[in-house]
């Protein structure tokens, strides 16, 4: 589960990263920005939806990862 989560994070930072070099390198004219950065909105949800999920079928105690 704490694989997942770090890839899950690495893939959010690269998102980021990505739509501000868009940003720069396109100077606001192309929507590649809009969509790096609804990447990773997407992403986030679904890890906070998933972290939700194993904590109530209990993959995750209530003590946290391990």
């Amino acid at each position: 589960m704490r694989i997942i989560v770090i890839l899950f994070l690495v893939f959010i930072f690269l998102s980021l990263g990505s739509a501000l070099f868009y940003l720069v390198k396109d100077k606001g004219q192309s929507d590649r920005t809009v969509k790096a950065l609804t990447l990773r909105i997407s992403l986030s949800v679904v890890l906070f939806i998933m972290l939700m999920a194993s904590y109530y079928f209990g993959l995750i105690p209530q003590t946290g990862l391990r």
